[in-house]
């Protein structure tokens, strides 16, 4: 077409076994305007639509090229995520090998293979860890704390700089918290904690945390394969509305049908016995503020979130109860 617009014809995905691969491996699917390719450490017992790769591990050394094989567009969502229990003894040399090196791989030979469009799969971390007076827009100085954040960011720049003044379009999405029944980390515990009923002690926190819904990022990172204007673009993304802490345990509470007790403890307390603990950065995540402003998703490509967030909580909680 003469418009730009990207025929999505033939898809790659990576991290299709991954929480938000799996998600967008389904969407794309059931949407079925598109081939399916994804990319698999193991080969696994597919649907006829989709067609498996078997590709080593996400290194500088990884050939990409049976996998690239007629693809129109790669979506990048594998990477070495947030690690609970580091047993290295320099993490981010870990994630650079995965999330700098080996996306950086991929996107040289997507390219030499005549991909129109590359999107990757970032994260809110590069801008930073939490917001005070301002939320995070695609316009800030990059602030990665976590050795997790700075490798994406680090991916981000080689990306840029391999992509420019090349036929290959660049699509950066930063997600905020991404949330769904199945969710890992902290959010999990958080979902195990509501459905137990014990009291918890957040009621006096006043934060306002900006967090996206499965539904809503699979639903943008597809808008993403196909919009013209979202070709070398940075996203923000996150649901229309900021959340408090209190406010997601109420909307978890009531989707799972139960009563919850907040406490009035104050913060400064959760925030002294946490740093005895050394759990900082999960006080920050629960108490504190990270919000995004995502109006130029909105702005430039149209995009509205499919759910709200209360919508997205009251789901994801009843969904969790089914598991």
């Amino acid at each position: 077409m003469d418009d730009g617009l990207v025929l999505m014809k033939k898809i790659l995905l990576t991290g299709a076994t991954g929480f938000v691969g799996s998600a967008l491996q389904q969407r794309i699917v059931t949407d079925q305007h598109c081939d399916l390719t994804i990319a698999v450490r193991r080969l696994l017992a597919v649907p006829d639509t989709i067609r498996a790769v078997q590709v080593a591990d996400l290194t500088a050394e990884t050939d990409w090229s049976d996998a690239l094989q007629g693809i129109d567009v790669v979506i990048h969502a594998a990477a070495r995520a947030h690690v609970l229990v580091e047993n290295v003894v320099d993490p981010l040399i870990e994630f650079r090998k995965t999330n700098v090196e080996g996306a950086l791989t991929l996107a040289h030979q997507a390219l030499t293979a005549g991909v129109k469009r590359f999107v990757f799969i970032s994260s809110i971390g590069v801008n930073g860890a939490g917001t005070e007076l301002q939320p995070f827009t695609e316009l800030d100085a990059s602030a990665p704390h976590a050795p997790y954040a700075v490798s994406k960011l680090e991916a981000e720049v080689a990306l840029k700089e391999l992509c420019a003044g090349t036929t290959m379009e660049l699509v950066i999405v930063r997600p905020s918290l991404v949330y769904a029944a199945h969710a890992p980390g902290n959010f999990a515990r958080l979902l195990k904690l509501v459905s137990s009923g014990v009291p918890l002690p957040f009621a006096l926190v006043k934060n306002q945390r900006s967090m996206v819904a499965l539904d809503n990022l699979v639903d943008f990172i597809l808008c993403c394969t196909t919009h013209p204007k979202a070709a070398h673009q940075t996203f923000l993304i996150a649901d229309q509305e900021s959340i408090s802490t209190p406010q997601m345990l109420r909307c978890l509470s009531q989707g799972m049908g139960k009563r919850i007790l907040l406490l009035p403890v104050p913060v400064s307390l959760m925030r002294f016995a946490a740093k005895l603990v050394g759990r900082e950065a999960l006080f920050n995540q629960l108490c504190g503020s990270l919000e995004v402003d995502s109006s130029k998703a909105r702005n430039l490509l149209g995009w509205t979130p499919p759910v709200t967030v209360e919508d997205a909580m009251r789901k994801t909680a009843q969904a969790y109860l089914k598991k």
